[in-house]
């Protein structure tokens, strides 16, 4: 996948001006596509250029000038192209699995420390993807929101974002807690 395809699902919902869609990617696209701003603004020039979005400039008194940006027929169609095509199996490329492979032989307290931390911000991402989902699907229950929701895709990948959060932070806490046991029984010996 690339970043286009990322820029073109997140202006499936209307226009947006690149400082919305970047606040977009912060939130709602970040469980599956990060990107800095910078990266995005120059993504929308590249994709108006080929035509697969079009800007327009809105005139604000009291603030500069903003471009807003929606996805073309054009864009609309790549992004059909890019859903019919086979997608390539994930993979975890992470610094911190590195670190708790060698705990065994570097000393396991800066790990444990960073698998706490990295279970704390775990946490708290599955909150805030527990609010989105919730502002999502408004008083309609969830099954209720799948079935008769007017856009769904949003909210389905907030739900793989809740469960990689979750799974996160269970999997850095159990970690945390092996590596403190094994401390605790060698320090016996």
């Amino acid at each position: 996948m690339a970043l286009r395809h990322a820029v073109l699902a997140a202006l499936l919902d209307g226009e947006h001006s690149g400082y919305q869609l970047a606040k977009a990617f912060d939130v709602g696209v970040a469980n599956f596509w990060h990107a800095l701003p910078q990266q995005l603004y120059a993504e929308l020039a590249k994709l108006e250029g080929e035509g697969l979005v079009t800007g327009r400039e809105v005139v604000q008194e009291s603030r500069p000038n903003k471009r807003l940006f929606r996805v073309t027929d054009a864009g609309s169609a790549e992004l059909e192209r890019f859903a019919a095509a086979a997608s390539k199996p994930s993979f975890i490329r992470d610094d911190l699995l590195v670190k708790v492979r060698a705990a065994d032989r570097v000393g396991a307290g800066a790990v444990i420390e960073q698998l706490e931390e990295r279970a704390a911000v775990a946490e708290a991402k599955t909150e805030l993807f527990g609010e989105l989902l919730r502002q999502m699907r408004g008083a309609a229950d969830e099954e209720e929101f799948l079935l008769r929701g007017e856009r769904i895709g949003p909210y389905l990948t907030c739900l793989r974002g809740l469960a990689f959060e979750r799974e996160n932070r269970d999997w850095c806490l159990r970690v945390a807690g092996v590596l403190r046991q094994r401390r605790t029984v060698r320090a016996e010996r």
